[in-house]
C-alpha cells in the first residue's frame, strides 16, 4: 500500500466516523425536540385546566414528577406562620425571596410558595398573620435538592438558594412533608407582599437548530469523502 493511498483511507475513515457521529447527534436532537413539543403542549394544557385535588398522601413517595409537575391543584388548611422560611430568589421584579410557608392540610405537610418579596423589604414578611383556614390554588412543583451550582443551601444558616422542601422541614423539625411544593397563584385585584402566580412556564426549545447543525456537519463529512473518492486516481 502506498503512502497516499493509505492517507486517502484515512481520510475516508475520518469521513465515516464523521458521518456516523454527526448524524446520531442529529437524530437524537430530533427526539428531544418531540420530547420537548410533548412536554410543552402537556404543561400548557396543566397549568390551563381547572383546579384538581391534592395527590393523596399515600401515593406521594410513588409520584412521578413528570406525571403530576405543573398539574393546578387546589388545597385548604392552616398556614404554620411562624415556619416562614425565605428562599433566594431573582424575578422579573428584582432581587429578593420566594416566601415558603407549610401549609398544615388534610393529606398532610405541604410546603407553599406563597410568592415574591423584594430585598428592601429587609427579610420582613408582610401578611403572616391570622390562623384561619385557607384555600390555596396553584401549581405543583418538583422540589429542588441541595441548592445552585456554587451556592448550595446552608440549612445551619438558614441561608437557602433552592426550595429544597425535605432539608426545609428537618431544619425547621417538622417531620414528613409532601415530597413537592405549591406555587401558589396571585390573589385577584391584590397588590399585596409576598406576590403569587410568578411561576415561570417557559421552555427553551433549541433542539431544531442544533439538529440541523448536527446534519450539517454529517453533510460536510459526507461531502468531504466524495472528494477523497474523487480525487483519487484511477487504478
Amino acid at each position: 500500500m502506498t503512502a497516499s493511498r493509505g492517507k486517502r483511507l484515512g481520510l475516508l475513515a475520518l469521513c465515516a466516523i464523521g458521518i456516523l457521529l454527526f448524524g446520531s447527534l442529529g437524530a437524537w436532537q430530533v427526539q428531544r425536540l418531540g420530547w420537548k413539543r410533548d412536554l410543552i403542549a402537556r404543561v400548557d394544557s396543566r397549568i390551563h385546566a381547572e383546579p384538581v385535588s391534592l395527590p393523596p398522601r399515600a401515593e406521594w413517595s410513588r409520584l412521578e414528577p413528570h406525571d403530576v409537575e405543573y398539574r393546578r391543584v387546589q388545597l385548604h388548611g392552616h398556614f404554620l406562620y411562624q415556619h416562614d422560611t425565605l428562599v433566594d430568589a431573582v424575578t422579573e421584579l428584582g432581587d429578593g425571596w420566594w416566601v415558603l410557608t407549610p401549609l398544615e392540610s388534610d393529606e398532610g405537610l405541604v410546603w407553599v410558595n406563597r410568592g415574591f418579596v423584594p430585598r428592601e423589604q429587609g427579610g420582613s414578611i408582610p401578611g403572616t398573620q391570622g390562623k384561619g383556614e385557607v384555600q390555596v390554588t396553584g401549581l405543583l412543583r418538583r422540589t429542588e435538592p441541595e441548592g445552585r451550582i456554587l451556592r448550595p443551601n446552608r440549612p445551619e444558616e438558614a441561608r437557602w438558594f433552592s426550595r429544597d422542601v425535605q432539608a426545609m422541614a428537618a431544619a425547621r423539625g417538622l417531620g414528613e412533608v409532601a415530597p413537592f411544593f405549591i406555587d401558589a397563584e396571585a390573589q385577584p385585584g391584590s397588590n399585596e407582599w409576598p406576590r403569587g402566580g410568578m411561576t415561570v412556564v417557559t421552555f427553551r426549545n433549541a433542539h431544531l437548530s442544533y439538529a440541523l447543525t448536527w446534519f450539517g456537519l454529517a453533510g460536510l463529512c459526507a461531502a468531504g469523502g466524495v472528494l477523497v473518492l474523487r480525487d483519487s486516481p484511477s487504478a
